[in-house]
């Protein structure tokens, strides 16, 4: 399978991504682009191939480059430059490009001192490792503060939450399979 395949597969989960993040939904982008709502969830979902007449109005709606919307690796240089993506208060900056399988992230956290923590369960596993501030991480019974230099990894079907204590920010490199990274990032 040749790489134009594969960044053609990535198209799909970016263009969900960038309506995501525009918090838009399907109509909306219908109605901008003047593509039908099925034919978007096709492209969404990998059952439409993208074509240049659909991936120029996407573009224009999304307010990004061609070769952004289908991410193409720019030639001869590996740098990764991580756009910031604000979720829940959280800034998250993916470090992985290929769309799919596990993706790692640098994590900003703000202090939540008062926070009425959640726990919820997922499909996957998470790697977390505290760069900066105080991590705490409930998982099942266990109430853990995680400092500088401490790693967790653990099941996500265990009910799980992961905050910030205080007093100041704190930063963390995280991996999440697909599952993880839908509940953190695309929630």
């Amino acid at each position: 399978m040749g790489d134009d395949d594969e960044i053609l597969r990535g198209v799909g989960p970016r263009l969900r991504q960038l309506r995501l993040e525009r918090e838009a939904t399907l109509t909306d982008l219908a109605e901008e682009t003047g593509i039908s709502v099925s034919t978007l969830s096709r492209l969404e979902s990998g059952q439409r191939k993208p074509t240049l007449e659909l991936l120029l109005p996407l573009a224009r709606a999304h307010r990004v480059a061609l070769d952004e919307l289908v991410d193409a690796p720019e030639a001869g240089d590996p740098r990764i430059r991580p756009r910031p993506v604000v979720r829940h208060g959280r800034t998250f900056l993916q470090l992985t490009r290929r769309p799919g399988g596990l993706q790692s992230f640098k994590i900003v956290l703000p202090p939540e001192p008062g926070v009425r923590p959640t726990l919820q369960t997922h499909e996957g596993y998470e790697w977390l490792y505290v760069l900066s501030g105080r991590v705490r991480l409930l998982l099942g019974t266990r109430d853990l503060v995680l400092e500088p230099g401490e790693v967790v990894e653990f099941d996500t079907r265990t009910p799980h939450w992961v905050g910030n204590p205080g007093p100041t920010a704190a930063e963390a490199l995280a991996v999440f399979g697909p599952q993880g990274e839908r509940m953190h990032v695309r929630s």
